[in-house]
Protein backbone atom coordinates (compact mmCIF):
# COMPACT_ATOMS: atom_id res chain seq x y z
CA UNK A 1 0.00 0.00 0.00
CA UNK A 2 2.76 2.63 0.48
CA UNK A 3 4.13 2.49 -3.31
CA UNK A 4 0.59 2.10 -4.40
CA UNK A 5 0.07 5.83 -1.76
CA UNK A 6 3.08 7.37 -3.63
CA UNK A 7 1.96 6.34 -6.84
CA UNK A 8 -1.92 7.21 -6.91
CA UNK A 9 -1.63 11.33 -6.96
CA UNK A 10 -0.37 11.26 -10.19
CA UNK A 11 -2.38 8.00 -11.54
CA UNK A 12 -5.79 10.38 -10.47
CA UNK A 13 -4.23 12.88 -12.10
CA UNK A 14 -3.73 11.71 -15.74
CA UNK A 15 -6.61 9.62 -15.85
CA UNK A 16 -9.43 11.07 -13.48
CA UNK A 17 -11.46 8.20 -12.99
CA UNK A 18 -15.50 8.28 -12.38
CA UNK A 19 -14.55 5.02 -10.35
CA UNK A 20 -11.77 3.41 -8.78
CA UNK A 21 -11.01 -0.49 -7.98
CA UNK A 22 -8.78 -0.44 -4.94
CA UNK A 23 -7.08 -3.57 -4.74
CA UNK A 24 -4.24 -3.47 -2.75
CA UNK A 25 -2.48 -4.89 0.60
CA UNK A 26 -1.77 -8.42 -0.57
CA UNK A 27 1.73 -7.88 -0.60
CA UNK A 28 1.58 -6.07 2.63
CA UNK A 29 -0.03 -8.80 4.16
CA UNK A 30 2.73 -11.50 2.81
CA UNK A 31 4.96 -9.25 4.40
CA UNK A 32 3.53 -8.80 7.67
CA UNK A 33 3.48 -5.16 7.43
CA UNK A 34 1.58 -3.16 9.87
CA UNK A 35 -2.33 -3.38 10.04
CA UNK A 36 -1.95 0.54 11.34
CA UNK A 37 0.06 1.44 8.47
CA UNK A 38 -1.90 -0.54 6.06
CA UNK A 39 -5.01 0.85 7.16
CA UNK A 40 -3.82 4.76 7.05
CA UNK A 41 -2.36 4.01 3.75
CA UNK A 42 -5.62 2.31 2.29
CA UNK A 43 -7.37 5.34 3.69
CA UNK A 44 -5.31 8.03 2.40
CA UNK A 45 -6.03 6.22 -1.00
CA UNK A 46 -9.59 6.10 -0.98
CA UNK A 47 -9.75 10.00 0.74
CA UNK A 48 -7.50 11.02 -2.39
CA UNK A 49 -9.85 9.46 -5.10
CA UNK A 50 -12.88 10.31 -3.63
CA UNK A 51 -11.22 13.80 -3.07
CA UNK A 52 -11.53 14.00 -7.03
CA UNK A 53 -14.75 13.03 -7.45
CA UNK A 54 -14.29 9.02 -7.95
CA UNK A 55 -16.62 6.15 -6.14
CA UNK A 56 -14.24 3.49 -4.66
CA UNK A 57 -15.01 -0.22 -4.31
CA UNK A 58 -12.43 -1.77 -1.80
CA UNK A 59 -11.74 -5.23 -2.78
CA UNK A 60 -10.50 -7.41 0.19
CA UNK A 61 -7.89 -10.10 0.27
CA UNK A 62 -6.93 -12.59 3.02
CA UNK A 63 -3.14 -13.95 4.11
CA UNK A 64 -2.23 -17.70 4.64
CA UNK A 65 -3.05 -18.81 8.10
CA UNK A 66 0.23 -19.30 8.89
CA UNK A 67 0.41 -15.41 10.02
CA UNK A 68 -1.48 -16.09 12.88
CA UNK A 69 -5.11 -15.58 14.30
CA UNK A 70 -4.86 -12.35 15.68
CA UNK A 71 -2.69 -10.75 11.90
CA UNK A 72 -5.47 -12.93 9.79
CA UNK A 73 -8.22 -11.45 11.78
CA UNK A 74 -6.70 -7.90 11.56
CA UNK A 75 -5.95 -7.99 8.25
CA UNK A 76 -9.37 -8.88 6.47
CA UNK A 77 -11.07 -6.92 8.70
CA UNK A 78 -9.03 -3.59 7.58
CA UNK A 79 -10.91 -3.51 4.30
CA UNK A 80 -14.10 -3.60 5.73
CA UNK A 81 -13.05 -1.09 7.89
CA UNK A 82 -11.69 1.10 5.32
CA UNK A 83 -15.29 0.86 3.02
CA UNK A 84 -17.35 1.70 6.53
CA UNK A 85 -15.31 4.63 7.58
CA UNK A 86 -15.29 5.68 3.39
CA UNK A 87 -18.09 5.04 2.48
CA UNK A 88 -17.09 2.84 -0.01
CA UNK A 89 -18.40 -0.19 -1.55
CA UNK A 90 -16.99 -3.75 -0.25
CA UNK A 91 -15.66 -6.67 -2.29
CA UNK A 92 -14.86 -8.88 0.89
CA UNK A 93 -12.29 -10.96 -0.96
CA UNK A 94 -11.53 -10.51 -4.35
CA UNK A 95 -10.32 -14.45 -5.01
CA UNK A 96 -13.43 -15.99 -3.45
CA UNK A 97 -13.74 -19.48 -5.02
CA UNK A 98 -10.64 -18.96 -7.07
CA UNK A 99 -7.70 -18.70 -4.00
CA UNK A 100 -8.79 -22.64 -3.63
CA UNK A 101 -9.39 -23.98 -7.07
CA UNK A 102 -5.05 -25.10 -7.92
CA UNK A 103 -6.49 -25.17 -11.58
CA UNK A 104 -7.50 -21.07 -11.45
CA UNK A 105 -3.95 -20.14 -9.81
CA UNK A 106 -0.44 -19.62 -10.74
CA UNK A 107 2.17 -22.00 -9.58
CA UNK A 108 3.31 -19.49 -7.04
CA UNK A 109 -0.08 -20.32 -5.33
CA UNK A 110 -0.64 -16.81 -4.78
CA UNK A 111 -1.62 -15.19 -8.10
CA UNK A 112 -4.44 -15.99 -10.26
CA UNK A 113 -3.90 -17.20 -13.81
CA UNK A 114 -5.69 -15.97 -16.78
CA UNK A 115 -8.62 -18.86 -16.25
CA UNK A 116 -9.67 -16.79 -13.15
CA UNK A 117 -10.42 -13.14 -14.60
CA UNK A 118 -13.91 -14.27 -15.32
CA UNK A 119 -14.61 -15.12 -11.49
CA UNK A 120 -12.77 -12.47 -10.13
CA UNK A 121 -14.77 -10.16 -13.02
CA UNK A 122 -18.16 -11.84 -11.05
CA UNK A 123 -16.80 -11.41 -7.98
CA UNK A 124 -16.60 -7.28 -8.62
CA UNK A 125 -19.47 -6.64 -11.00
CA UNK A 126 -22.23 -7.04 -8.14
CA UNK A 127 -20.67 -3.30 -6.74
CA UNK A 128 -19.53 -2.25 -9.89
CA UNK A 129 -22.63 -2.68 -11.61
CA UNK A 130 -24.37 -0.43 -9.19
CA UNK A 131 -22.40 2.64 -9.56
CA UNK A 132 -22.63 2.33 -13.40
CA UNK A 133 -26.49 2.62 -13.30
Amino acid sequence: TTGGLARLPGVLDRHTPDILVLELGGNDGLRGFSIDAMHANLMRMTRLAQGQGASVIIAGMKVPPNYGPRYERDFENVFGQVAEATDSMLVPFLLEGVATDASLMQPDGIHPNSDAQAAIMEMVWGELSALLR
